[in-house]
């Protein structure tokens, strides 16, 4: 039996944590702002844009998917990817509140 801590902590903390974790690797960032350039992107062509292979591509793209960040629609043996931008949202206004709350009222005195 593990003892995860995670669960301990209150909902928001876990999603803001998630979202923390999802836009942690440079490659997603990557992929998320070439989406929101390109508007929609064929799984294949991704790997074009950017200096990451097909199957590392293949990768970033599941976890985005899982987070639901992006999303896909099928087209023979392609996927055609593009930002879930009410998501994205979403997370923008759970990072505005704890930036907001954390920072609002805070003054160091470490200086």
């Amino acid at each position: 039996m593990t003892n995860n801590k995670f669960t301990e902590f209150s909902e928001e903390q876990q999603q803001i944590a998630l979202f923390a974790k999802v836009l942690s690797h440079p490659a997603r960032i990557a992929i998320i702002r070439l989406l929101a350039e390109k508007k929609e992107i064929k799984t294949g062509d991704i790997s074009e844009f950017l200096p990451i292979s097909r199957p590392t591509v293949s990768q970033h793209l599941k976890d985005l998917k899982e987070m639901g960040i992006i999303k896909g629609t099928i087209d023979g043996l392609k996927i055609h990817y593009c930002l879930d931008m009410a998501k994205l949202a979403e997370m923008k206004t759970s990072f505005n509140v704890f930036f907001d709350q954390s920072i609002s009222t805070f003054m160091c005195s470490c200086e």
